[in-house]
């Protein structure tokens, strides 16, 4: 099985900007930033994001008062911020309509009158320019007079459904997010890619998606209905095959609904593929859940603070007397207070300080049982903070190093927007698992508050000892970092030495680099020689390492050591040593990143959209150490999260990297894909592939599937 490694500092970026841009985190001092990464995007960036929120913010306002019935409001809105909008008698003469069906469902008297009072002064003048078919439709919606909603064989039960309230929502989106250029932060939009493109390959190749249950739930099934040109729309120049075959196979539209989607656009296909694709719902809590998870990682947000204002714990001494304990976790969001069972002791849920304005649970997102991701914490009879004095030790010296990083943190402070919440079947489990722990913490005569409070801090606290170590190493501190980790964990490099071999990889280019051959070749004697005999695959790097004392210092330092990879590589090693799994989103992008470069080998081309969704950023790790970080990342990875097997044939470099073959080795013209692409309504592979059995002569192959 393959894997792609990651660029982390690309999605840190992306990252970053989706925050910024939705506004998830509280930015009033200076950008923080880091050795590896800014966490300011450009100015001219920042401006247009704050523009392009303030017409989510919009888009979003409007969908959801439309959803929930208030057509008045909604108009209201466009009347004032998008009057264009019903300048389009199309879309005004749907809105009335829903109108009328609204002021219907009340069922009062004065709200009958209303609606009769919407078809004459509304409905009806509108249904007489709207469209040829407008006036046959409000003549039919006139039977909602007769048939009321709950009579499920009346010929209207469909415009009383409340899925019109939806599509009629989507389509505003639609419209709205084009006119007012109001697209998702960038990497929103090639989340949704990235995942479509995998359930695409899976499904196509036969193999099971490593992470299903993640993506199914991220990546919801419906999308927005499309924003349909206006008639003189259609007199539009022919477009370009090219870019309507690209266009249909990128976001699974019919060549028909590419050819629309290119007419609303004015025929520019990335604006096109911009609609289409933000057309594609996510689960926009449980993707928030997701960004959070990775910020904390990254440490670019603060840790939880447990006795936060939104945060209260409570034990009830009577009951505690009486043997029966509990625990309750209440968060106040806005003008409400809703319980949260979401201290369930998977119990190491990340509490945000701030996490008042957030309002779902981290524990509803993840994967893997509480044992798998934190097999560290799930004994609660041992409430200390650390569990042993060298990780103690280590911490102390951690905690100096990470004061000024921590400083920098951003507070995460959540979709204020959002105020309608739901509590599923979640947040039942959540309650129960609750109980479980409260009795067991009884049982073994724990004060359940102190003990809470110590494994919120103990996970911090590995937090911060994972991020200080992460931080050295990206300062090309190594020498140090194998002291504080041999200090901690004196049996983690015998089980990594690969990871030892890069950290003293490092010291000895830095020391050959400063001119000190004799101590660089000390450590080469002392560690780098040792552990390529006891690994033999450590062999070829460490003979090419020693290459490093033949060239200039200068460019023995310089040229060799990408410190962010192996500082990346380090993180995701010593966390989870200490049961810290890394993000689930980090698991999303590796699987998903690894089906993209396969399907496009399938396809025998190069995606036209992955400059512009900084999907090639995404895989360019740049330069490596002597030794392939990415072979640490496929000893690393968890349930082959990352990995996806293939039927695609790949051939390799001399230097191992895959390469991609194109549609002329194949004897195949790009013309002639096309045509059979077009008249058979065929994938670009399943084109190539019947081309290659007729000798690459499109005719053939239509004749041949017609005959």
């Amino acid at each position: 099985m393959d894997s792609l490694p990651v660029n982390w500092e690309a999605l840190d970026s992306l990252i970053i900007d989706f925050v910024k841009s939705e506004n998830l985190i509280e930015d009033s001092g200076s950008p923080s930033t880091s050795p590896s990464t800014s966490l300011s995007p450009s100015s001219s960036t920042s401006s247009s994001s704050s523009s392009s929120y303030q017409s989510r913010l919009l888009i979003r306002q409007i969908r959801r008062s439309v959803e929930f019935g208030d057509i008045d409001a909604a108009i209201d809105l466009l009347r004032v911020h998008a009057p264009f909008v019903l300048d389009d008698h199309r879309l005004l003469f749907c809105l009335q309509k829903q109108r009328f069906i609204e002021l219907l469902r009340k069922g009062t008297a004065e709200d009958r009158e209303s609606a009769i009072n919407c078809l004459r002064e509304s409905l009806a003048p509108c249904a007489l320019d709207a469209y040829p078919e407008a006036y046959e439709e409000f003549k039919h919606i006139l039977l909602a007079l007769v048939y009321d909603e709950e009579d499920k064989n009346s010929p209207v039960v469909s415009e009383w459904s409340p899925r019109r309230r939806i599509d009629i929502a989507g389509l505003l989106s639609s419209v709205l997010r084009a006119h007012l250029c109001a697209y998702d932060p960038l990497f929103a939009m090639s989340l949704r890619y990235l995942i479509s493109i995998h359930k695409l390959f899976c499904f196509r190749q036969g193999v099971p998606s490593p992470i299903s249950d993640l993506t199914q739930r991220l990546l919801l099934e419906d999308r927005d209905p499309p924003a349909t040109p206006l008639e003189s729309s259609y007199d539009a120049p022919p477009f370009d095959e090219v870019d309507i075959q690209a266009l249909a196979h990128a976001v699974e539209l019919t060549r028909q609904g590419a050819i629309d989607s290119l007419r609303f656009a004015k025929g520019d296909l990335y604006q096109a593929f911009q609609n289409e694709l933000c057309r594609i719902r996510l689960d926009d809590p449980m993707f928030d859940e997701l960004v959070h998870e990775y910020c904390v990682y990254r440490g670019f947000v603060n840790f939880s603070v447990v006795d936060s204002p939104g945060m209260q714990l409570s034990i009830n001494d009577d009951q505690s007397e009486s043997g029966q304990l509990s625990k309750n976790c209440s968060t106040e969001v806005g003008d409400e207070n809703t319980k949260l069972s979401g201290s369930d002791t998977s119990a190491s849920q990340v509490i945000m300080e701030g996490s008042p304005e957030s309002n779902t649970n981290l524990a509803s997102i993840q994967s893997t049982d509480t044992e798998e991701r934190y097999p560290s914490e799930t004994s609660y009879g041992d409430c200390s903070t650390s569990g042993t004095p060298q990780f103690e030790n280590v911490l102390q010296k951690n905690k100096c190093l990470r004061v000024g990083e921590t400083n920098k943190r951003k507070r995460w402070r959540g979709r204020h927007e959002n105020t309608e919440f739901v509590s599923g079947p979640t947040s039942e489990r959540s309650r129960e698992d609750l109980n479980a722990d409260m009795t067991m913490l009884k049982d073994q005569q724990v004060s359940p508050k102190s003990c809470f409070l110590n494994m919120m801090k103990n996970r911090e606290d590995k937090h911060e000892l994972v991020l200080g170590l992460k931080e050295l190493a990206s300062r090309g501190m190594t020498e140090e970092v194998v002291e504080e980790i041999n200090e901690m964990d004196s049996n983690f490099f015998v089980q990594n030495p690969s990871l030892l071999f890069q950290l003293k990889q490092v010291e000895f280019l830095k020391l050959v680099g400063s001119g000190d051959h004799t101590q660089a070749l000390r450590v080469a004697c002392s560690f780098l020689g040792p552990l390529a005999s006891s690994h033999p695959d450590l062999l070829k790097p460490l003979k090419e390492t020693l290459l490093a004392l033949l060239k200039p210092n200068e460019e023995a330092f310089n040229d060799r050591l990408p410190l962010c990879v192996l500082a990346n590589t380090l993180q995701v090693a010593i966390g989870r040593r200490l049961g810290i799994e890394e993000p689930q989103l980090m698991k999303i992008i590796r699987a998903t990143l690894y089906t993209h470069s396969e399907w496009f080998k399938l396809q025998m081309c190069k995606d036209r959209f992955e400059g512009l969704l900084r999907i090639d950023a995404l895989k360019e790790v740049g330069a490596k150490l002597i030794i392939d970080a990415s072979r640490l990342d496929v000893d690393m990875s968890t349930d082959g999260s990352s990995q996806v097997t293939g039927s695609s044939n790949n051939r390799k470099q001399e230097d191992g990297s895959p390469t991609q073959s194109s549609a002329r080795d194949v004897g195949c013209d790009e013309t002639a894909i096309l045509k059979v692409m077009e008249f058979l309504a065929l994938p670009r592979a399943d084109a190539i592939h019947l081309l290659a059995q007729y000798n690459g002569n499109a005719e053939t192959v239509i004749q041949q599937i017609f005959a």
